[in-house]
């Protein structure tokens, strides 16, 4: 393998050897805390602008199943990780992950200490970071300063709406496009739901003349807030039609009712986040990817009640919004990879739709 070097904005250069496409990619570096779900998080479009450090020591022992995966490519803009296989053993195995990578024209790094860039991350938080199969120069590190994710919901979404039709079925259902995973359209089609993905900026007029049911607000990367005319139509949405969000889709939503948001020092990506149930005591374990969160302080004189609470550092992981019809968690249910401890949040999805009033 040829050589390959990971540059953090601090400086520091860590040297390792290449594998998935050649080439230099700049983005900000994070990292997931998932044993599995590689095929999954790597085409996650909530990675978009982010490199994936990988804890688990090893990554492609299984390859890539290409139903596991979320979208049609890698969203990631570069991985790392500490020993890569590139002989997968799995009888359902089509690609190698460097054969993804190499496919999309994403670079990787291997053979670099990830538990020490992972405590990096811990320390100081989420840091710009490259991946080049060149020397890193001064230039380079000028390039990776100065990055920043921007506008990276829009640039995942739809541009023309998706229809995936049902046989049979009960409910209609909007899908609101700022990075969805397939995951979330199969979990609402396994509950009996027609699904129409639509382009993230469709105004709500158009999306309640069409004469759904309710409407889901997906997963996507980048910061809420920038999401402005996004916010404002789904705040027309709200009280008229019942919304369930999902991860962006649940700041967003907090953002429509008068909350904030704030970046993360490091954020939640893996699968094994305590989330508890203030309603019924029950901790659920879930799946996460977010680097942003709801300032629970911020919920006070809004219609939203906190629901869920991370057990190990106390952030927002769900608002009911009574009186809406509308509920919003920021962990996953679709779960995919992770426990489907959460998944029945479809099923009170499906429950308001068919006109439970406190589902």
């Amino acid at each position: 393998m040829a050589k390959a070097y990971l540059l953090l904005a601090d400086g520091s250069v860590y040297a390792g050897r290449s594998f998935g496409a050649e080439g230099t990619r700049v983005g900000e570096l994070v990292f997931t805390t998932g044993m599995t779900g590689a095929a999954e998080s790597l085409t996650d479009p909530s990675y978009a602008g982010q490199m994936i450090c990988f804890t688990f020591p090893q990554l492609g022992n299984y390859g890539i199943c290409l139903d596991d995966c979320e979208s049609g490519k890698v969203h990631a803009q570069a991985v790392i990780c500490q020993e890569y296989c590139a002989s997968p053993s799995n009888f359902r195995c089509e690609l190698t992950v460097g054969e993804l990578l190499e496919r999309d024209g994403v670079p990787g790094i291997e053979g670099v200490d990830t538990r020490r860039i992972t405590q990096v991350i811990r320390t100081h938080g989420v840091m710009n970071a490259a991946v080049t199969t060149a020397e890193p120069t001064p230039e380079l590190l000028e390039r990776v300063r100065g990055y920043a994710v921007r506008g990276a919901a829009a640039e995942k979404s739809v541009t023309e709406p998706v229809f995936f039709p049902l046989e049979g079925a009960g409910y209609s259902v909007a899908l609101m496009d700022y990075g969805y995973k397939k995951s979330i359209a199969d979990g609402l089609r396994k509950r009996g739901c027609a699904v129409t993905v639509y382009p993230h900026d469709t105004p709500a007029e158009a999306v309640l003349a069409a004469g759904h049911d309710g409407v889901m607000l997906s997963n996507g990367p980048g910061d809420p807030s920038e999401n402005v005319y996004e916010i404002s139509q789904i705040r027309e949405l709200m009280g008229r039609i019942p919304v369930f969000g999902i991860c962006l889709g649940h700041q967003m939503m907090a953002l429509a009712q008068g909350a904030r948001t704030a970046k993360m020092k490091f954020g939640h990506r893996g699968a094994n986040q305590p989330a508890k149930d203030l309603k019924t005591g029950r901790v659920y374990i879930t799946s996460q990817n977010h680097g942003y969160a709801v300032d629970g302080a911020s919920l006070a004189g809004t219609p939203g009640v906190l629901r869920f609470v991370n057990v190990n550092d106390g952030s927002v992981e769900g608002v009911d919004y009574p009186g809406l019809a509308a509920f919003s968690v920021q962990f996953h249910p679709e779960a995919h990879s992770g426990p489907r401890d959460s998944e029945k949040l479809f099923d009170r999805f499906a429950a308001l739709m068919g006109g439970a009033m406190d589902a």
